[in-house]
């Protein structure tokens, strides 16, 4: 762990293992209450010099932190797949995203303005300026373990906050490589700080500290709740990511083999381990048998394998729960009358012998009652259901609980306007499965979340505060 500028070891460790070999693949340190203590602590006292720092010069440190996160790309990216399992190429794209945080936030610290309101009486001078909302938690997930801290630290750094990152126990190691670069880039005590744990031990005492004024989680919708809750008697600002059942529309006029490709790319990268991948494909009833049978190629081209190898796309599960979750799920949706056209098992055998792997699996005559068409699988199943009006698909498409991603294929202008304003999701990719930028918002609609990150997501870090000036 990282404290107020050292590194701390403790009594307590936790073991990380490969999920391609189940081989341990590092021990990390964990805390408990006193290190969160000592943290905010620390924090508290860096954020009075911090807070103050000229933009320019938060904006110089955050510079250093992504030309650093760029120097050691394969690092970093060797870090995140052994520690988690995600194919290489995947972790190298991981290490990219999250040194753009870094350089992007770094432009938008110059960029906090605030207004000058024009006054109703002529001895008045009215203004609204932004401030730093102060200590932040940011609480991150095991999937995407550097990125994901960047998405928080990045903003609130830029702000003018201090931070207390909690990463997940499953996957802390490339947290550790974070903050090292921190370390590097000379950062003064307090700023950032790294705290290990379990979340009773660590979480709960960041959520009840009145002394921390912000929460960003990204994580599940059910944990995401008992946060906001917890938070609440504090009254802190949140910002929730939180999970996600996102619908994949192939419209009859679309371009079958672009839609093919994306559906690949938006299904199976991560293993299917991402909030944000497609979990319920929906093919116009007219071109049903054509993209199955193109789609069906592709999955079983794909290769499977422990993620550190160029040639793997389809790295292992994270635990063994992952791969129990995705097999009830394909076997619900096969005992209720689905088809299994490709996949469908844990692989054990010869390479996969020590590993969490499963098939790349396609499911046709997918319907409503299945748990697969409401549960997120998180996993590398793809379920296709038919449709035939585009109104029948918004409905179904609008899930009554989550609001994350949605992504749609037409060649229709006027329908490409319509179906994205009907779509109650909060980033919607048109001919593009990969509809994610930093310059862009990221975050859902309904339980996928509150506020957003990226973009404008400095403001998540900043209070408004109203200045009436009477003049003498």
């Amino acid at each position: 762990m990282y404290i107020n500028g050292t590194w701390i070891e403790t009594q307590k460790k936790i073991t990380i293992k490969n999920p391609a070999t189940l081989e341990t693949y590092q021990e990390v340190y964990a805390g408990d209450g006193s290190h969160v203590q000592k943290a905010i602590e620390a924090a508290e006292k860096a954020f009075s010099t911090w807070s103050v720092l000229p933009a320019i010069e938060r904006a110089q440190y955050l510079e250093k932190v992504a030309a650093k996160l760029l120097e050691k790309k394969e690092v970093l990216a060797k870090t995140i797949t052994s520690e988690m399992g995600k194919a290489i190429t995947n972790a190298r794209y991981e290490v990219d995203s999250t040194s753009s945080f870094f350089k992007w936030f770094a432009e938008e610290a110059r960029r906090t303005y605030g207004e000058t309101i024009p006054s109703t009486k002529p001895n008045k001078r009215l203004m609204e300026i932004k401030q730093p909302v102060g200590i932040v938690a940011a609480i991150t997930p095991w999937n995407f373990p550097l990125s994901m801290g960047a998405r928080k630290l990045a903003p609130a750094l830029a702000a003018g906050c201090t931070v207390i990152l909690r990463p997940s126990n499953a996957s802390p190691s490339s947290a550790i490589e974070l903050f090292k670069i921190f370390e590097e880039c000379e950062f003064p005590p307090g700023i950032v700080n790294l705290v290990i744990g379990s979340a009773k031990e660590v979480t709960d005492p960041l959520l009840v500290s009145p002394k921390v004024r912000k929460v960003s989680f990204t994580g599940s919708t059910e944990v995401g709740k008992e946060l906001v809750r917890k938070s609440a008697d504090t009254l802190k600002r949140v910002s929730m990511e939180l999970g996600g059942h996102a619908p994949y529309i192939v419209f009859e006029d679309a371009d079958l083999d672009l839609a093919v490709e994306g559906a690949i790319t938006i299904k199976f990268g991560c293993a299917g381990q991402q909030c944000t991948s497609a979990n319920r494909i929906y093919v116009h009833n007219n071109i049903h048998d054509e993209f199955i049978a193109k789609y069906a190629k592709r999955i079983q081209q794909l290769k499977v394998g422990n993620g550190i190898d160029d040639s793997c796309e389809v790295g292992p599960l994270i635990n063994e729960a992952a791969i129990q979750k995705v097999q009830e799920h394909v076997e619900d949706a096969v005992n209720l009358g689905a088809t299994l056209v490709a996949g469908g098992k844990q692989l054990k055998e010869g390479p996969y012998t020590n590993g969490y792997f499963y098939q790349p699996t396609l499911l046709t005559d997918v319907d409503e009652r299945m748990k697969i068409s409401y549960e997120e699988t998180f996993g590398p199943v793809a379920p296709v259901f038919r449709f035939e009006s585009d109104e029948e698909v918004i409905e179904k498409a609008n899930h009554a609980q989550y609001g994350l991603a949605a992504y749609f294929f037409t060649n229709d202008l006027s329908r490409a306007y319509k179906v994205m304003e009907k779509l109650e999701f909060g980033i919607v990719g048109i001919n593009d499965p990969y509809p994610f930028a930093v310059e862009g918002s990221f975050g859902g609609f309904k339980e996928s979340g509150l506020g957003r990150e990226g973009g404008h997501g400095i403001d998540e870090y900043m209070e408004s505060k109203f200045v009436s000036i009477a003049l003498r």
